[in-house]
Parts: C-alpha cells; structure tokens; sequence
C-alpha cells in the first residue's frame, strides 16, 4: 500500500522562511505583500502582456504587483502555453 501525502504535509517547518520547496510560509496572498500596492515589475508585466494578448486580455497600464500576480495566476490557468504537469 502506497501513502499519499497532500501538499500540505509536505511542509517542512524547520524550513519556514528558507525558501526552500517545503517552505510553509513561501506561499503568501499577493494582497498581504508588504510590496503588493508597488507597480508590477517589468518581468511581470512582459509575462503577463504574452498571456493576456494569447487570451484576449488587456493589461491595465497602473497595475500593481499583487493585481499582476493574480492577473497570471488566473490566466495562467487558462492558456495552451502553459501546463501544470
């Protein structure tokens, strides 16, 4: 019989704040970054301008880097380009 582990008890809490894979606090809400209300940096934006002119999107010219996270964490989700195998 094979044990099954989900994502969360692959945590690590000696790891926390190491950025190790198994980090449990790598993981944050884009809205509690300390840096989130910032412009989104320019990697995120060019990311995020391929995504969304394959899906259709636009890119709001003002957009902050927790708006761009989310932004491609849900058009990520939607494009042919990338999978999550």
């Amino acid at each position: 019989m094979t044990e099954q582990t989900s994502r969360s008890d692959e945590t690590n809490p000696e790891h926390a704040g190491t950025g190790a894979q198994d980090d449990p606090t790598a993981v944050k809400d884009p809205e509690t970054w300390v840096t989130g209300g910032e412009p989104a940096t320019g990697a995120q934006v060019s990311y995020l301008t391929t995504l969304a002119h394959e899906a259709g999107e636009e890119v709001p010219a003002d957009i902050t880097k927790a708006h761009a996270s989310e932004m491609i964490d849900e058009l990520k989700g939607r494009s042919a380009r990338v999978s999550d195998s």
